[in-house]
């Protein structure tokens, strides 16, 4: 207790003589960067998250084949969660009466009172007002979906027959809230009120009725239900959650996760680099007064404890401080954001501020601890001799285990194993490469300084002289710029891929089931509308059955893995209909990442499968797969595997066969093509035209993908600018840290009579070396960095942008310039008596 109250004793003092001013600052700064980050990643994470949610109509949803009754429909009554339910089945739906009468299976969905829980069914009225539905179709009235109603002829107001009764078509749908989960249902879609359903008499005996129940609520009363669910589904009963919806939807949502732990992690790099360098003045400027208390006889453990408590009080103080100030930014913040991504945002959880907490101790004593144990082998002779400072061996040991904690800090903060990994080898390849190029710039400047003339030689001679002191600099703010760097490569990228992606011009209408008599037919039709040639790709139906000649089914991946819902996935997939194709070669869409596919017709059929799929099925290449074609067995190896760009919203499949290798089978075609907003009869034309093709209009998804994309693009511009304003601050107090010695030496030269200016142009010089240093290492390193992160961790093709690279290592130069004159601005301004009395006592 007594050697605590020294150490508080001693931050007191400190911090009114203003010792510990730029070590505080720097880590409150340190935490406020990792909190206000952590807080709006957070916050807008789960705000994304319970927004997708509205593409399943809730949070998560238990599908079967009979009534949802016993333990799970217990389990939808918990405390915290809203329950509705759902009831669809396939029916003949009827438009007109007599010969005329337009006859369509259609899918019918019978929705119960506040469907859907999340998200909201846009629709068209009568007079063409297109409205968000405060509610489910009114008893005696039904919806039908816009192409519905185009392929049966239906008007609003008409009489439409589902089963025995007739209802008036009050509506058409034009978005639905669970439209991505599987839009390729070609089937016109009819909405009706749940309690209008008996009276249609088509709940019978042997129906295939397929029964939903649909909740929402808090993450955790969702988690505990969904945990319920799992370990209670019967036969013929599946959960799905947002995981389950289209690709290009998941791949939005997880890109931006992986995006928002690296703003994290390039807040606790920055965090380092602060506290580093600010703890490193610290203990400089406690040297001689160790030196003191070792005179008058003060125990090594006693310096240790006074030294370690005060840091470790001043973690404490700096945290609370900076925690603080993050909540009340991202406060402000969040309110804007809300506004931006038209959600309601989640109040903040406790983790940001404790992930603050750990991350400013953590690196306080990893960086700060080393210098402070090294205290206590200051001889006392250095009361005397200023040249002698302490060397502790001990000090390795604590800043190995304080790495250690660091790395186990951007483990945790990245989210992913990938990301972390390449992360942290970017950090020390960076650090070498930085610490070698601060070593050459030294051995350089000590064979040209006596070239030099003036203010010029001056500066660039400091550089040489404290080789230690560059050596530092150089690698802290080399660090800073590369994490900075990297998160605005990253982002670029991300922001360009969703723009492309997303484009105008996306296909909005999948054409199936074109015959092969019907090829060039179908394309002249499309060309007479003004709208692009289409490619047409051969589908053949297809059903597993083997694999390396051993019978496969679903049964087989049940318990596999040791991931419920993995195992699920697979299960699905095994049992399901497969859709397979032939390609002569690749779209730009997809990309081979194992193995070789075929540049001719090879002599033997082969099989290209998409990577994702292949893992959940547990396919490796050089497998037989075989499958049932309407009877009929096919059979090819794997030989290679690709990654599929499902954003790109053309045709694509899970398994490719080689040119011919399904030719004499049953096939279909199937074509997307992009239709201008000024055809709305073009659906209802071509399906006249072919009676038996089917048409997907899926402009609705692609509005749902948009708006998703969209919301996450305003998320990744939030939490960029935040990190990078917090990283500006950070690396000014970096810079700042160090600046004693260059103060002391500008009080020597204005005492013996050095001007203004030249004392400005040495320390131009000085701070443009090691600033276009910094920067050119940082720049490259983010470049490469950056690559390796896009195409590993985000799936983004990459192509190294050495412009924006040259553009990042000159504001890297230039800031250090501006923020290194800031920090001496006293040796200008103040008198070289006053500077030289703070720092030599």
């Amino acid at each position: 207790m007594r050697t605590l109250a020294l150490a508080w004793r001693q931050l007191r003092r400190d911090i009114k003589a203003g010792d510990i001013r730029i070590l505080f600052a720097a880590l409150v700064l340190a935490v406020v960067a990792v909190s206000s980050v952590g807080f709006v990643t957070d916050r807008a994470g789960r705000a994304l998250a319970m927004e997708a949610n509205r593409l399943l109509g809730g949070d998560a949803l238990v599908r079967g084949d009979a009534p949802i009754a016993g333990v799970i429909d217990a389990a939808a009554d918990a405390p915290g969660l809203q329950r509705t339910q759902t009831v669809e089945l396939d029916s003949m739906i009827r438009v007109g009466a007599g010969g005329e009468a337009q006859l369509r299976l259609g899918d019918l969905r019978a929705l119960g009172e506040g469907f859907p829980l999340r998200g909201t069914f846009r629709i068209a009225d009568g007079a063409g007002v297109e409205r968000d539905a405060a509610a489910v179709p009114e008893p005696g009235t039904l919806w039908l979906s816009r192409a519905g109603a185009d392929t049966l002829g239906a008007r609003i107001g008409d009489s439409v027959g589902i089963g025995t009764r007739e209802f008036r078509l009050a509506a058409l749908v034009l978005q639905e809230p669970d439209a991505s989960i599987d839009y390729f249902n070609v089937a016109p879609k009819a909405f009706l009120n749940l309690a209008d359903l008996d009276s249609t008499g088509l709940v019978q005996e042997g129906s295939r009725i397929r029964y939903r129940l649909v909740v929402a609520g808090d993450a955790a009363a969702v988690e505990r239900f969904a945990t319920v669910a799992k370990e209670n589904l019967g036969r013929g009963q599946r959960i799905e959650t947002i995981t389950d919806a289209r690709p290009e939807v998941r791949s939005a949502l997880d890109r931006a996760g992986r995006f928002l732990g690296l703003a994290a992690l390039v807040s606790v790099v920055l965090a380092a680099v602060a506290v580093a360098m600010a703890a490193r003045r610290h203990s400089e400027r406690h040297l001689s007064g160790v030196a003191v208390m070792r005179c008058l006889g003060a125990q090594q453990r006693t310096l240790v404890g006074i030294h370690v408590g005060e840091l470790l009080l001043l973690g404490l103080v700096a945290c609370s401080v900076g925690v603080a100030i993050a909540f009340a930014l991202q406060w402000s913040v969040a309110g804007w954001l809300a506004q931006a991504l038209k959600v309601e945002i989640p109040p903040a959880s406790l983790w940001p501020a404790l992930r603050g907490y750990g991350v400013g101790l953590v690196v306080l004593l990893a960086f700060g601890a080393p210098p402070v144990l090294a205290l206590r082998r200051v001889p006392a002779l250095r009361v005397l001799r200023r040249d002698l400072d302490g060397v502790e061996p001990s000090a390795w040991i604590v800043a190995l285990a304080g790495f250690g904690g660091l790395a186990a800090l951007l483990w945790w903060q990245a989210g992913s194993a990938t990301l972390a990994t390449a992360m942290l080898v970017g950090i020390v390849a960076t650090l070498a490469v930085l610490a070698l190029m601060a070593w050459g710039l030294i051995l350089l400047v000590r064979r040209l300084r006596t070239r030099l003339r003036g203010a010029l030689r001056y500066g660039l001679a400091n550089v040489s002289r404290r080789a230690g002191t560059s050596i530092a600099q150089v690698s802290a703010l080399g660090l800073g710029l590369m994490a900075l760097l990297l998160l605005t490569f990253v982002r670029t990228d991300l922001l360009d891929r969703w723009q492309l992606a997303l484009a105008q011009d996306a296909p909005n209408r999948f054409i199936i089931n074109v015959q092969s008599d019907q090829i060039d037919p179908v394309r002249a039709f499309i060309a007479e509308r003004g709208v692009a040639e289409p490619v047409l790709f051969p589908m053949v139906r297809a059903r597993l059955v083997e694999r390396n000649g051993e019978p496969a089914s679903g049964a087989d991946y049940v318990g596999r893995s040791g991931d419920e819902d993995e195992d699920r996935q697979a299960q699905r997939r095994a049992e399901r209909e497969f859709n397979l194709s032939m390609a002569d070669a690749l779209r730009e869409d997809n990309k081979v990442t194992a193995g070789t596919f075929w540049t001719a017709v090879p002599a033997t059929p082969e099989l290209s499968v998409e990577e994702n799929f292949a893992k959940g099925l547990g396919w490796e290449i050089g497998d037989r797969i075989a499958f049932d074609i309407a009877g009929q067995r096919f059979e090819a190896p794997i030989t290679s595997l690709r990654s599929v760009e499902w954003e790109s919203f053309q045709p694509n499949f899970f398994v490719l066969a080689s040119p011919g290798a399904l030719d004499g089978y049953p096939a279909s075609h199937i074509t997307a093509v992009q239709v201008p907003a000024s055809q709305p009869r073009f659906t209802a034309e071509l399906v006249q035209r072919f009676p038996n093709l089917s048409v997907i209009d899926v402009d609705a998804v692609l509005a749902q993908v948009r708006s998703t994309a969209d919301q996450v693009s305003t998320v990744v511009q939030v939490v960029f600018w935040f990190s990078l304003l917090a990283g500006v601050l950070v690396l000014l107090a970096a810079v700042s840290a160090s600046q004693d010695e260059r103060l002391l030496e500008g009080g020597v030269m204005r005492a013996l009579g050095g001007r203004r200016a030249q004392l400005r142009m040495a320390q131009v010089s000085e701070f443009a070396a090691i600033g276009l240093l910094s920067g050119l290492v940082a720049a490259i390193a983010a470049s490469v960095l950056s690559g390796v992160i896009a195409v590993q961790v985000f799936d983004l093709p990459w192509r190294a942008n050495w412009s924006l690279a040259l553009v990042g290592g000159a504001l890297g130069m230039a800031m250090t310039v501006l923020a290194g004159l800031f920090a001496t601005r006293r040796v200008l301004d103040a008198p070289p008596s006053a500077t030289l009395r703070e720092l030599q006592g």
